[in-house]
This record gives structure tokens, C-alpha cells and sequence, in this order.
């Protein structure tokens, strides 16, 4: 199966290809840059440099969130407009399962999560099963201590993985001591090719057009106007 990863979920911006199920190439850059002038060029280089050509594709795998509002919704807009052009299937996997396959020989359970401002996180739980990766709570926004207090409260080891751990890291000390891993620095950062083959056993689902990214939350901006046309209804 030759499969095209997009990944946009955090500041960490990676496209991957895989040829008959094997790994091809992987653009990966780890610095805050605006994704939307990045990515299609990331992705005509991938494609140049492989020798592979769009028509090729079987599927699109695109992290569906959560993570960066804006950042999700330029790599979904971009998978879906590529699917639906080619005729091709578009595969969301959830950007904690993706970040989560990094930790896929701990054995205890697995916290992913991305920073997501005012003490909040975007996060999950998983763990490995014979290497796969499997949900064990589903995917939310909370606030970070909270979260940590339900880890707590399971007596078993955690590892952490996040682009963001530097902003997290004495928390997550403070609350959970012992019980505590962290990853090595490569393994706080998502990898496109782990995104590909997370969603190389995934049946399709709907179509480009319909398929629509997992936020968790509204942006701010919405929010604001939502917030604003309420209260103009009440006065």
C-alpha cells in the first residue's frame, strides 16, 4: 500500500510516504514556522525526491487532531483536497495515537499530550500490547493536574511524550514522583512514518468531504463570537 502522511497537529510540521507498506522518505522540521507556506513545498519535495508521484497513492493518513486549531485544520484541509482530487481514501488517526507509537516497548501506560494553555493539555491514555498501541481513555482537553491525578490514583509507571514536556516537566515530577518516565528528547517529537503505519490497518471511513478533524475544542475566535451573539439575544 504507498501511503502519503501529513502531520500538522503541533509546531512540529512532517510529511512521510510509504512505498508497498515500507517506509520511502519522511520530512520532518521541529521549529515554529507558519505550516501553511511549508507544507505542500515539504510534500513536492518528498515526492521529487523518491521518484513517486501523487497518482501512486492508495490513501492520505492525516493527523486529525487534537492540537494546534489552526495547525489541524491546514494539514486536514490539505489531505482532504489531495484525496478528493486523486480519488483516494483520507485516514484520520488521532495525533496522542500518533505520538503515542514512540513509546510502544513501555511497559505501563502512556501519556501523550500537547500543551494547550491556561494549565490545559490535550491528551489521552494508551498502552502497548505485543507493540501496537492501544487506547485506554480516550482523547480530551483537561487540565494538566487534574489529568495527572487520575494517573496517580493508577499506581503504575507513566511515560510522558510531548513537544511541549519542557513546560510540564516539574509538574509532572511534583504529582507523580517515581511513577514518572520521560522520553528521550527525539521520543517527545511525532514522526510522520509512525502516522503512516498507524493508519495503514485503518478501514477508510468517510468521504473527503465529509471527513472532518477531532479539535476537542473551538477556536478562541468562535468562541468570542459565540460568547458575544449570546449575550446580544439576552440583552
Amino acid at each position: 500500500m504507498n501511503i502519503l502522511a501529513v502531520d500538522t497537529a503541533s509546531y512540529v510540521m512532517g510529511v512521510a510516504l510509504l512505498k508497498d507498506g515500507n517506509p520511502l522518505g519522511e520530512i520532518v522540521t521541529h521549529q515554529k514556522k507558519n505550516h501553511s507556506v511549508r507544507l505542500m513545498p515539504a510534500i513536492r519535495t518528498l515526492f521529487s525526491e523518491t521518484d513517486m508521484k501523487p497518482g501512486d497513492l492508495d490513501r492520505i493518513v492525516v493527523s486529525e487532531g487534537p492540537g494546534s486549531y489552526t495547525g489541524v485544520r491546514i494539514g486536514v484541509t490539505t489531505a482532504k483536497t489531495m484525496a478528493w482530487a486523486l480519488n483516494i481514501p483520507v485516514i484520520g488517526v488521532s495525533s496522542m495515537e500518533m505520538l503515542a507509537q514512540n513509546a510502544r516497548h513501555f511497559q505501563g501506560v502512556i501519556s501523550p499530550f500537547f500543551d494547550a494553555r491556561r494549565g490545559q493539555v490535550f491528551t489521552g491514555l494508551y498502552r502497548s500490547e505485543g507493540g501496537r498501541i492501544i487506547q485506554e481513555e480516550e482523547d480530551r482537553i483537561t487540565m494538566h493536574k487534574d489529568w495527572l491525578q487520575l494517573l496517580k490514583e493508577k499506581e503504575e509507571p507513566v511515560i510522558f511524550l510531548s513537544p511541549d514536556i519542557g513546560q510540564h516537566a516539574s509538574l509532572i515530577k511534583e504529582e507523580l514522583g517515581e511513577w514518572a518516565t520521560a522520553a528521550s528528547s527525539i521520543g517527545n517529537l511525532p514522526r510522520p512514518l509512525e502516522l503512516a503505519a498507524a493508519g495503514m490497518d485503518k478501514a477508510p471511513g468517510d468521504s473527503p468531504h465529509t471527513f472532518s478533524p477531532n479539535y476537542l475544542r473551538m477556536a478562541e475566535a468562535e468562541a468570542k463570537w459565540l460568547k458575544a451573539n449570546k449575550k446580544n439575544k439576552e440583552d
